[in-house]
């Protein structure tokens, strides 16, 4: 019988591929570095942030 049309989408060049790779790699690194300044930040501070009113 007839098979429908497989239809492949949107097929990205080598170049949009990089392009994507990259900025997903610079994302994950501001987010890493984020991830550290918070840490880094409560360490600063101590444990005074347990101890604050609610």
């Amino acid at each position: 019988m007839n098979e429908p049309a497989k239809d492949e989408g949107v097929v990205l060049t080598e170049a949009q591929k990089r392009s994507r790779r990259s900025r997903s790699i610079a994302i994950a690194l501001v987010l890493a570095a984020l991830v550290v300044l918070f840490y880094a930040m409560t360490l600063v501070k101590g444990p005074i942030v347990l101890l604050r009113p609610m």
